[in-house]
């Protein structure tokens, strides 16, 4: 199954030993000497929030039936043109 091996099925409780360690460790830097630097030229293809996906949640939304009648005879995808219409609004007054 995809993922499988990431998916932790064994999630132990850390010891009060394991804690006090973590605990002397708040307020310090990390030590990243022996990590290099990445090259300039890893980055010339970066792309930010391409495996970015916003939350979905499932509602129940009352609409004008004509309302409806125009968004489902856009084609398939009308609850995703719904949301693109509201997103564009929303962005839109946020920019105001």
């Amino acid at each position: 199954m995809k993922g499988d091996d990431m998916k932790m099925t064994n999630n132990p409780k850390l010891t009060n030993d394991q804690i006090s360690q973590l605990r002397a460790l708040e307020g310090r830097e990390p030590d990243t000497n022996d990590i290099p630097e990445a090259p300039a030229e890893n980055w010339q293809n970066a792309q930010r929030g391409k495996f970015w996906k916003a939350r979905k949640e499932a509602i129940s939304l009352r609409v004008d039936m004509d309302v409806l009648d125009w968004l489902r005879g856009q084609g398939p995808g009308y609850q995703t043109t719904i949301n693109r219409i509201l997103r564009e609004r929303m962005e839109t007054e946020r920019r105001e």
